[in-house]
Protein backbone atom coordinates (compact mmCIF):
# COMPACT_ATOMS: atom_id res chain seq x y z
CA UNK A 1 0.00 0.00 0.00
CA UNK A 2 1.49 3.52 -0.88
CA UNK A 3 1.36 5.80 2.15
CA UNK A 4 -0.04 9.33 1.12
CA UNK A 5 2.00 12.23 1.40
CA UNK A 6 1.20 14.31 4.83
CA UNK A 7 2.91 17.58 6.04
CA UNK A 8 4.63 16.67 9.59
CA UNK A 9 3.44 18.20 12.49
CA UNK A 10 6.02 20.96 13.33
CA UNK A 11 8.84 19.88 15.98
CA UNK A 12 9.44 21.30 18.94
CA UNK A 13 12.55 22.61 19.88
CA UNK A 14 14.18 24.62 22.93
CA UNK A 15 15.78 27.59 22.05
CA UNK A 16 19.57 27.69 22.27
CA UNK A 17 21.03 30.46 24.44
CA UNK A 18 22.36 33.61 22.58
CA UNK A 19 26.02 34.58 23.71
CA UNK A 20 27.07 37.64 22.78
CA UNK A 21 30.68 37.89 20.05
CA UNK A 22 33.12 39.33 20.95
CA UNK A 23 34.72 40.44 17.71
CA UNK A 24 33.07 40.98 14.05
CA UNK A 25 34.47 39.54 10.77
CA UNK A 26 34.28 41.47 7.80
CA UNK A 27 31.54 40.79 5.29
CA UNK A 28 31.66 39.14 2.72
CA UNK A 29 30.30 38.92 -0.67
CA UNK A 30 28.18 35.75 -1.09
CA UNK A 31 26.59 33.78 -3.65
CA UNK A 32 23.57 31.97 -2.74
CA UNK A 33 22.72 28.87 -4.43
CA UNK A 34 19.14 29.60 -5.30
CA UNK A 35 16.64 31.75 -6.77
CA UNK A 36 14.12 33.91 -5.58
CA UNK A 37 10.55 31.67 -4.81
CA UNK A 38 7.63 32.17 -3.02
CA UNK A 39 7.65 35.22 -0.77
CA UNK A 40 9.88 35.87 1.60
CA UNK A 41 9.09 33.93 5.07
CA UNK A 42 8.01 37.51 7.44
CA UNK A 43 10.58 37.55 10.31
CA UNK A 44 10.87 39.55 13.32
CA UNK A 45 14.03 41.18 12.70
CA UNK A 46 14.03 41.88 17.34
CA UNK A 47 14.00 38.09 18.04
CA UNK A 48 16.16 35.92 16.79
CA UNK A 49 14.97 32.52 14.81
CA UNK A 50 16.08 29.62 16.45
CA UNK A 51 16.86 26.40 14.58
CA UNK A 52 18.42 22.72 15.13
CA UNK A 53 20.29 23.41 11.46
CA UNK A 54 20.65 26.19 9.44
CA UNK A 55 21.02 25.87 5.62
CA UNK A 56 22.78 28.59 3.87
CA UNK A 57 21.86 28.43 0.34
CA UNK A 58 18.99 27.28 -0.81
CA UNK A 59 20.33 24.93 -4.48
CA UNK A 60 20.09 21.36 -5.38
CA UNK A 61 22.56 20.33 -2.01
CA UNK A 62 20.58 22.51 0.19
CA UNK A 63 17.55 22.06 -0.62
CA UNK A 64 18.01 18.55 -0.44
CA UNK A 65 19.92 18.63 3.46
CA UNK A 66 17.24 20.82 4.47
CA UNK A 67 14.14 17.73 3.22
CA UNK A 68 16.75 15.08 4.95
CA UNK A 69 16.50 16.79 8.28
CA UNK A 70 12.85 18.35 7.97
CA UNK A 71 11.82 14.13 7.43
CA UNK A 72 13.25 13.72 10.36
CA UNK A 73 11.09 16.39 12.25
CA UNK A 74 14.38 18.71 12.64
CA UNK A 75 13.83 22.17 12.93
CA UNK A 76 15.89 23.67 9.27
CA UNK A 77 16.04 27.64 8.42
CA UNK A 78 17.51 27.95 4.78
CA UNK A 79 18.79 31.45 4.23
CA UNK A 80 19.43 32.26 0.82
CA UNK A 81 20.59 34.83 -1.37
CA UNK A 82 19.00 34.06 -4.44
CA UNK A 83 21.78 33.91 -6.67
CA UNK A 84 22.22 30.53 -8.19
CA UNK A 85 25.50 29.00 -10.14
CA UNK A 86 23.22 27.69 -12.98
CA UNK A 87 20.97 30.88 -13.48
CA UNK A 88 22.09 31.63 -16.95
CA UNK A 89 21.35 28.14 -18.29
CA UNK A 90 18.59 27.32 -19.89
CA UNK A 91 18.47 23.58 -19.24
CA UNK A 92 19.57 21.47 -16.46
CA UNK A 93 20.76 17.63 -17.27
CA UNK A 94 21.59 14.31 -16.14
CA UNK A 95 19.10 14.68 -13.71
CA UNK A 96 17.36 11.42 -13.59
CA UNK A 97 13.33 12.02 -14.27
CA UNK A 98 13.84 16.09 -14.59
CA UNK A 99 16.05 16.22 -17.65
CA UNK A 100 16.26 19.38 -19.50
CA UNK A 101 14.68 21.54 -16.65
CA UNK A 102 14.74 24.96 -16.11
CA UNK A 103 16.97 25.13 -13.24
CA UNK A 104 15.07 28.00 -11.69
CA UNK A 105 12.25 25.73 -12.01
CA UNK A 106 13.87 23.10 -10.42
CA UNK A 107 14.51 25.07 -6.85
CA UNK A 108 10.89 26.30 -7.26
CA UNK A 109 10.09 22.47 -6.82
CA UNK A 110 12.65 21.82 -4.32
CA UNK A 111 11.88 24.81 -2.58
CA UNK A 112 8.21 23.56 -2.37
CA UNK A 113 8.80 20.47 -1.40
CA UNK A 114 10.80 21.79 1.81
CA UNK A 115 8.02 24.11 2.73
CA UNK A 116 5.59 21.11 2.55
CA UNK A 117 7.87 20.05 5.63
CA UNK A 118 7.67 23.06 7.67
CA UNK A 119 11.53 24.10 6.46
CA UNK A 120 11.22 28.06 7.03
CA UNK A 121 13.12 30.33 4.16
CA UNK A 122 14.97 33.47 4.76
CA UNK A 123 15.43 35.06 1.43
CA UNK A 124 18.41 37.00 2.47
CA UNK A 125 22.45 37.28 1.93
CA UNK A 126 24.44 36.07 5.31
CA UNK A 127 27.44 38.56 6.00
CA UNK A 128 29.02 37.65 9.10
CA UNK A 129 28.74 33.71 10.64
CA UNK A 130 30.28 33.38 14.28
CA UNK A 131 30.35 30.91 16.87
CA UNK A 132 28.36 31.11 20.52
CA UNK A 133 29.06 30.40 23.61
CA UNK A 134 28.96 26.12 22.88
CA UNK A 135 30.76 26.53 20.01
CA UNK A 136 34.33 26.54 19.23
CA UNK A 137 37.68 26.96 16.75
CA UNK A 138 39.26 24.59 15.03
CA UNK A 139 42.27 24.99 17.68
CA UNK A 140 39.61 24.56 20.37
CA UNK A 141 37.76 21.28 19.08
CA UNK A 142 41.00 19.36 18.69
CA UNK A 143 42.21 20.37 22.27
CA UNK A 144 39.06 19.53 24.17
CA UNK A 145 37.62 17.04 22.28
CA UNK A 146 35.09 17.10 19.19
CA UNK A 147 32.50 14.73 21.12
CA UNK A 148 32.60 16.92 24.13
CA UNK A 149 31.72 20.28 22.27
CA UNK A 150 28.43 21.20 21.86
CA UNK A 151 28.38 23.47 18.78
CA UNK A 152 25.98 26.88 18.32
CA UNK A 153 26.25 29.79 15.41
CA UNK A 154 24.85 32.52 15.34
CA UNK A 155 24.44 33.86 11.29
CA UNK A 156 23.32 37.41 10.57
CA UNK A 157 21.93 38.94 7.09
CA UNK A 158 22.52 41.78 5.15
CA UNK A 159 18.24 42.99 6.25
CA UNK A 160 18.91 42.20 10.05
CA UNK A 161 17.87 38.90 10.88
CA UNK A 162 20.27 36.74 13.00
CA UNK A 163 19.30 32.86 12.84
CA UNK A 164 21.11 30.85 15.95
CA UNK A 165 21.39 26.94 15.23
CA UNK A 166 23.81 24.24 16.69
CA UNK A 167 24.88 23.16 12.90
CA UNK A 168 25.65 24.91 10.59
CA UNK A 169 25.79 23.31 6.53
CA UNK A 170 26.92 25.46 4.02
CA UNK A 171 25.80 24.99 0.66
CA UNK A 172 26.66 28.12 -1.10
CA UNK A 173 28.43 26.71 -4.13
CA UNK A 174 31.21 28.17 -6.18
CA UNK A 175 32.33 31.32 -8.51
CA UNK A 176 33.72 30.36 -11.80
CA UNK A 177 36.12 33.02 -12.21
CA UNK A 178 36.52 33.48 -16.02
CA UNK A 179 39.51 34.54 -17.93
CA UNK A 180 39.75 38.07 -18.53
CA UNK A 181 38.65 38.27 -22.34
CA UNK A 182 36.81 41.10 -23.51
CA UNK A 183 32.52 39.15 -24.31
CA UNK A 184 33.42 36.00 -22.59
CA UNK A 185 31.15 36.46 -19.48
CA UNK A 186 28.25 37.87 -21.64
CA UNK A 187 27.77 34.37 -23.18
CA UNK A 188 28.57 32.11 -19.96
CA UNK A 189 25.77 29.36 -19.94
CA UNK A 190 24.75 29.83 -23.58
CA UNK A 191 27.13 29.34 -26.12
CA UNK A 192 29.97 29.65 -23.71
CA UNK A 193 30.46 26.31 -21.79
CA UNK A 194 33.17 23.79 -19.54
CA UNK A 195 31.65 21.07 -19.06
CA UNK A 196 31.34 18.22 -21.90
CA UNK A 197 28.17 16.55 -19.81
CA UNK A 198 26.46 19.27 -18.38
CA UNK A 199 25.57 21.35 -22.27
CA UNK A 200 28.08 19.26 -24.10
CA UNK A 201 25.33 17.51 -26.41
CA UNK A 202 23.55 20.10 -27.04
CA UNK A 203 26.26 21.66 -29.34
CA UNK A 204 27.30 18.08 -30.52
CA UNK A 205 28.68 18.16 -34.04
CA UNK A 206 29.28 21.97 -34.41
CA UNK A 207 31.71 24.19 -34.57
CA UNK A 208 33.92 24.09 -31.01
CA UNK A 209 36.59 26.28 -29.82
CA UNK A 210 38.84 25.15 -26.71
CA UNK A 211 40.16 28.32 -25.37
CA UNK A 212 42.89 27.28 -22.99
CA UNK A 213 43.87 28.49 -19.83
CA UNK A 214 45.77 25.77 -18.07
CA UNK A 215 47.52 22.48 -19.52
CA UNK A 216 44.04 20.73 -18.01
CA UNK A 217 42.56 22.76 -20.74
CA UNK A 218 43.76 20.14 -23.27
CA UNK A 219 41.86 17.35 -21.76
CA UNK A 220 38.90 19.56 -21.73
CA UNK A 221 39.39 19.27 -25.87
CA UNK A 222 39.53 15.85 -26.08
CA UNK A 223 36.26 15.15 -23.98
CA UNK A 224 34.60 17.60 -26.54
CA UNK A 225 35.92 15.65 -29.39
CA UNK A 226 33.90 12.72 -28.70
CA UNK A 227 30.80 15.22 -29.87
CA UNK A 228 32.10 16.87 -32.95
CA UNK A 229 34.54 16.43 -35.42
CA UNK A 230 35.52 19.93 -35.14
CA UNK A 231 37.48 21.05 -32.14
CA UNK A 232 40.04 24.18 -32.50
CA UNK A 233 41.97 24.47 -29.58
CA UNK A 234 43.25 28.02 -28.86
CA UNK A 235 46.32 28.12 -26.67
CA UNK A 236 45.81 31.10 -25.14
CA UNK A 237 47.28 30.91 -22.04
CA UNK A 238 47.88 27.34 -21.74
CA UNK A 239 51.43 25.53 -21.90
CA UNK A 240 52.80 24.01 -25.06
CA UNK A 241 51.62 21.08 -25.48
CA UNK A 242 53.98 18.02 -24.11
CA UNK A 243 54.59 15.00 -26.51
CA UNK A 244 51.84 13.12 -25.11
CA UNK A 245 49.34 16.13 -25.59
CA UNK A 246 50.54 16.70 -28.87
CA UNK A 247 49.88 13.15 -30.07
CA UNK A 248 46.62 13.23 -28.38
CA UNK A 249 45.64 16.42 -30.70
CA UNK A 250 46.93 14.94 -33.80
CA UNK A 251 45.21 11.17 -33.65
CA UNK A 252 41.80 13.03 -32.42
CA UNK A 253 41.95 15.61 -35.44
CA UNK A 254 41.94 18.29 -33.26
CA UNK A 255 43.05 22.22 -34.96
CA UNK A 256 45.19 23.77 -32.54
CA UNK A 257 46.33 27.43 -33.16
CA UNK A 258 48.56 28.96 -30.77
CA UNK A 259 47.25 32.54 -30.59
CA UNK A 260 45.77 34.48 -27.51
CA UNK A 261 42.71 35.40 -27.83
CA UNK A 262 41.81 39.39 -27.09
CA UNK A 263 37.73 39.44 -27.38
CA UNK A 264 34.56 37.44 -28.17
CA UNK A 265 31.13 39.08 -29.81
CA UNK A 266 28.16 37.51 -31.16
CA UNK A 267 27.28 37.16 -34.84
CA UNK A 268 24.05 36.27 -35.42
CA UNK A 269 23.92 32.84 -34.43
CA UNK A 270 27.54 32.66 -34.68
CA UNK A 271 30.36 33.65 -32.42
CA UNK A 272 33.14 35.74 -33.33
CA UNK A 273 36.91 35.09 -31.64
CA UNK A 274 39.28 37.59 -32.58
CA UNK A 275 42.92 36.05 -31.94
CA UNK A 276 46.39 37.27 -32.17
CA UNK A 277 49.49 34.60 -33.03
CA UNK A 278 51.41 34.24 -29.55
CA UNK A 279 54.65 34.90 -29.05
CA UNK A 280 55.57 31.30 -29.66
CA UNK A 281 53.48 30.62 -32.97
CA UNK A 282 57.15 30.21 -35.02
CA UNK A 283 59.05 28.12 -32.11
CA UNK A 284 60.22 25.42 -34.35
CA UNK A 285 60.49 22.53 -31.67
CA UNK A 286 56.34 23.57 -30.71
CA UNK A 287 55.55 23.41 -34.93
CA UNK A 288 56.88 20.49 -35.01
CA UNK A 289 55.35 18.88 -31.82
CA UNK A 290 51.89 19.48 -33.42
CA UNK A 291 52.67 20.08 -37.43
CA UNK A 292 50.36 16.91 -37.98
CA UNK A 293 47.31 18.09 -36.25
CA UNK A 294 47.20 20.98 -39.59
CA UNK A 295 44.23 19.03 -41.81
CA UNK A 296 45.63 17.37 -44.76
CA UNK A 297 42.16 18.57 -46.77
CA UNK A 298 43.66 22.27 -45.76
CA UNK A 299 40.88 23.21 -44.18
CA UNK A 300 42.94 24.21 -41.53
CA UNK A 301 45.85 27.07 -40.88
CA UNK A 302 48.95 25.97 -40.31
CA UNK A 303 50.76 27.60 -36.91
CA UNK A 304 53.21 29.36 -39.20
CA UNK A 305 50.53 30.81 -41.22
CA UNK A 306 48.54 31.95 -38.50
CA UNK A 307 51.41 33.23 -37.50
CA UNK A 308 52.52 35.13 -40.76
CA UNK A 309 48.83 36.54 -40.86
CA UNK A 310 48.39 38.12 -37.41
CA UNK A 311 52.16 39.63 -37.29
CA UNK A 312 50.51 43.20 -37.83
CA UNK A 313 46.72 42.69 -37.74
CA UNK A 314 44.14 40.11 -35.71
CA UNK A 315 42.02 37.36 -36.92
CA UNK A 316 38.87 36.81 -36.97
CA UNK A 317 37.48 32.78 -36.10
CA UNK A 318 34.01 32.02 -36.76
CA UNK A 319 32.54 28.60 -34.66
CA UNK A 320 29.01 28.11 -32.94
CA UNK A 321 30.31 27.01 -29.36
CA UNK A 322 33.18 27.74 -27.04
CA UNK A 323 34.67 25.70 -24.11
CA UNK A 324 36.71 27.41 -21.27
CA UNK A 325 37.94 26.25 -18.03
CA UNK A 326 37.21 29.05 -15.42
CA UNK A 327 38.54 28.56 -11.68
CA UNK A 328 35.96 27.24 -9.83
CA UNK A 329 36.60 29.15 -6.02
CA UNK A 330 34.30 28.13 -3.46
CA UNK A 331 32.79 30.86 -1.61
CA UNK A 332 33.79 30.13 1.53
CA UNK A 333 33.66 33.40 3.17
CA UNK A 334 31.56 32.10 6.02
CA UNK A 335 33.82 29.35 6.89
CA UNK A 336 36.57 30.96 6.81
CA UNK A 337 35.17 33.48 9.31
CA UNK A 338 34.52 30.51 11.63
CA UNK A 339 38.45 29.82 11.46
CA UNK A 340 38.12 27.38 8.93
CA UNK A 341 41.22 26.94 5.96
CA UNK A 342 39.79 26.76 2.64
CA UNK A 343 42.45 24.38 0.38
CA UNK A 344 43.51 24.05 -3.49
CA UNK A 345 42.16 21.36 -5.69
CA UNK A 346 45.43 19.54 -6.45
CA UNK A 347 44.40 19.84 -9.99
CA UNK A 348 44.66 23.66 -9.75
CA UNK A 349 41.61 24.56 -11.18
CA UNK A 350 40.19 25.59 -8.30
CA UNK A 351 39.34 25.94 -4.69
CA UNK A 352 36.81 23.30 -1.98
CA UNK A 353 36.24 23.46 1.62
CA UNK A 354 37.95 20.40 2.88
CA UNK A 355 35.13 17.60 4.47
CA UNK A 356 35.18 14.61 5.35
CA UNK A 357 32.59 11.47 3.34
CA UNK A 358 29.56 12.92 5.33
CA UNK A 359 30.38 16.89 4.75
CA UNK A 360 32.02 17.28 8.23
CA UNK A 361 34.37 19.78 8.52
CA UNK A 362 37.24 20.48 10.99
CA UNK A 363 34.72 22.79 12.39
CA UNK A 364 32.36 20.94 15.04
CA UNK A 365 28.64 21.25 13.96
CA UNK A 366 29.91 22.95 11.03
CA UNK A 367 29.32 21.03 7.02
CA UNK A 368 29.54 22.06 3.97
CA UNK A 369 28.33 20.51 0.78
CA UNK A 370 27.30 20.49 -3.10
CA UNK A 371 30.06 22.71 -4.88
CA UNK A 372 31.19 24.42 -1.77
CA UNK A 373 32.85 21.06 -0.94
CA UNK A 374 33.41 19.10 -4.37
CA UNK A 375 34.08 21.48 -7.50
CA UNK A 376 33.10 18.46 -9.54
CA UNK A 377 29.63 17.75 -8.63
CA UNK A 378 27.02 18.19 -10.98
CA UNK A 379 23.49 18.78 -9.54
CA UNK A 380 22.86 14.95 -8.99
CA UNK A 381 25.71 14.62 -7.18
CA UNK A 382 24.84 17.84 -5.19
CA UNK A 383 21.40 16.69 -4.31
CA UNK A 384 23.27 13.45 -2.97
CA UNK A 385 25.70 15.11 -0.99
CA UNK A 386 22.78 17.44 0.41
CA UNK A 387 21.01 13.99 1.53
CA UNK A 388 23.96 12.42 3.25
CA UNK A 389 24.70 15.04 5.24
CA UNK A 390 21.54 15.80 6.29
CA UNK A 391 21.39 12.49 7.75
CA UNK A 392 24.65 12.51 9.62
CA UNK A 393 23.79 15.80 11.40
CA UNK A 394 20.44 14.36 12.25
CA UNK A 395 22.22 11.40 14.12
CA UNK A 396 24.97 14.10 15.40
CA UNK A 397 21.92 15.39 17.31
CA UNK A 398 21.04 12.49 18.67
CA UNK A 399 24.51 11.85 19.84
CA UNK A 400 24.18 14.81 21.58
CA UNK A 401 20.53 14.49 22.96
CA UNK A 402 22.29 10.78 24.52
CA UNK A 403 25.46 12.31 25.49
CA UNK A 404 22.71 15.20 28.07
CA UNK A 405 24.53 18.10 25.61
CA UNK A 406 20.94 19.54 25.14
Amino acid sequence: MTPTHQTPPEPTTTPLSEASASTEASAPTESGASTETSATTEINTSTPITAEVAVVGGGAAGLAAAIALARSLRRVVVIDAGQPRNRTSAHAHNLLGNEGIDPLDLVDKGRAEAESYGVTFVDDTVITAVALDGGSSPAEATAAGRSTIRPAFALDTARGTRVVAQHLIIATGLTDELPDIPGLAEGWGDTILHCPYCHGYEVRGQRIAVIGTTALSYHQAMMFSQLSDHIMFLRHEAPAPSEEQAAMLRTLGIEFVDAHVDGISRNGTATEITVEAAASATDTTVNQAVSATDSTDGSSASRAELAEEATTSARELTVDAIAVGPFFRANSELFEQLGGTVVEDPSGMGSTIPTDPTGRTDIPGVWAVGNSADMSAMLGASAASGVKTGAMVNYELIQSRLAGEE
